[in-house]
């Protein structure tokens, strides 16, 4: 895997001051895309065990609340197979951190098992250390300036830690 940035100190891409890892890949290619250099798997950086050590650094520090995973596309079955384990680090290493994800795919129709187009074997791994989802591709006629975290009004942002314990 990918990745085109990582954003020590982000705060808008998730509640309080994160830090950000924008990965590489993407084939949903929505219109108006902010971030269209991603689209490319091969755009970037390899993430390796270098890169690894640079995020959890990141995350040590005491006025971060946690990590946002956004790209590109993190699950893109490519993406899914290196930051599956990843996040499971980040979540044992982090467990008062939180994580949020941003993801041009929906929830309940794309990464569910059974009817996820996009589920894998890693996808629920991924999931379970996910506490909120952004969902939904960017639509370029529902594009709002005005509501957080969203770039178009179709996204919805999801709390899986709140689902998961229902």
């Amino acid at each position: 895997m990918n990745y085109g940035e990582i954003k020590k100190i982000d705060i808008a891409n998730g509640e309080g001051v994160r830090v950000s890892l924008f990965v590489s890949g993407c084939r949903i290619h929505c219109p108006g895309c902010f971030n269209t250099c991603t689209w490319n798997f091969d755009y970037g950086k390899p993430f390796t065990q270098e890169t690894e050590k640079e995020i959890m650094d990141a995350l040590s520090r005491d006025f971060i609340s946690g990590l946002t995973i956004l790209g590109g596309e993190p699950f893109e079955e490519e993406n899914q197979k290196t930051l599956a384990p990843f996040l499971e680090k980040v979540k044992a290493q982090f467990p008062k951190k939180n994580i949020w994800c941003y993801s041009g795919y929906l929830y309940d129709k794309d990464l569910l098992p059974a009817v996820g187009k996009k589920h894998t074997e890693y996808t629920e791994r991924m999931l379970n250390c996910i506490d909120v989802l952004v969902d939904g591709p960017f639509v370029l006629a529902e594009k709002d300036i005005s509501i957080q975290f969203r770039g178009s009004r179709n996204q919805r942002i999801l709390n899986l830690k709140t689902m998961r314990s229902l």
